[in-house]
């Protein structure tokens, strides 16, 4: 079965969040459990909790198929090691955030080496990191993000998430989520159902698809191999809705959390149904 959302607002609280998600179709949905600008946040309220819980149920929606995304300041591959601990504690309270919400999943960009270390550095720094998360909490899956590789951003090689895993010790709790602007504009080409199923199987013999826990669904205004990320919407970017037709009729995607990051949350709903047409049910 196919599970489609979108990233979401939880503006107000994240009690909000499931709300948002059944308003436009969803089956699936992400959010920041905080401000992703910020280093810190209040605490989560029970109340919150437990209205989070509650009107996920009424949603309909299962937690599994929720993919919380974590802040956009942390890099655990920083080479400064007093601004990678502040990563890492903050990157710990938001996995810790997941479990108190019932939820199993935490998204993550692996980081960047900030052009100071060699890329493989930053991985073992990556990798490092997820360990000491994983120590530090109960359930957490932590799930990687392809990149672009825009900047000295690492995470845009497939090679690049499979050295990240090799040196996960507990590897039931590591994933990946597959972007498609950022592979994209990282190199793997999905836009004819040849291109797709070459670059699934290079996932496949690479990283392994037993690691697949999501996908973000973005059309590309960046070009082909750009390194460039920007998120378009579904069928206007150099993708084109074929590779999105592949993603949805491929059984490989059954079953985990399908995300849209695209730019216009007007028309969620309409590209949620478009998706979901695509699965022929």
């Amino acid at each position: 079965m196919k599970y489609i959302g979108a990233h979401v607002s939880a503006s107000g609280g994240v009690e909000n969040a499931p709300i948002n998600a059944a308003k436009i179709g969803a089956k699936a949905f992400a959010l920041f459990t905080k401000n992703q600008k910020r280093w810190v946040a209040p605490p989560l309220t029970e109340k919150s909790i437990r209205e989070f819980q509650n009107n996920l149920e009424k949603a309909g929606i299962q937690a599994d198929m929720v993919l919380p995304h974590d802040s956009y300041l942390i890099n655990l591959g920083n080479p400064d090691n007093e601004k990678r601990a502040k990563s890492l504690d903050a990157f710990i309270v938001e996995a810790r955030r997941v479990e108190q919400l019932g939820l199993k999943l935490l998204n993550f960009h692996p980081g960047s080496h900030l052009g100071q270390i060699d890329p493989s550095a930053s991985l073992a720094l990556i990798s490092a990191g997820i360990n000491k998360a994983i120590n530090e909490t109960d359930s957490t899956v932590f799930v990687i993000e392809t990149t672009a590789g825009q900047g000295n951003n690492v995470g845009y090689k497939f090679e690049h998430l499979a050295e990240i895993i090799d040196s996960i010790r507990d590897k039931s709790r590591v994933g990946v989520c597959i972007d498609t602007c950022h592979i994209f504009a990282a190199g793997y080409d999905i836009r004819t159902r040849e291109a797709y199923n070459r670059t699934m199987d290079d996932f496949n013999t690479v990283v392994g698809l037993k690691y697949l826990r999501g996908f973000h669904l973005n059309d590309a205004r960046s070009e082909f191999q750009s390194r460039v990320d920007r998120h378009n919407s579904i069928g206007v970017g150099n993708i084109g809705t074929d590779a999105f037709r592949y993603i949805i009729e491929d059984p490989r995607t059954d079953n985990i959390p399908l995300i849209l990051e695209t730019p216009d949350p007007d028309i969620w709903a309409e590209e949620i149904r478009m998706l979901s047409s695509f699965s022929g049910k």
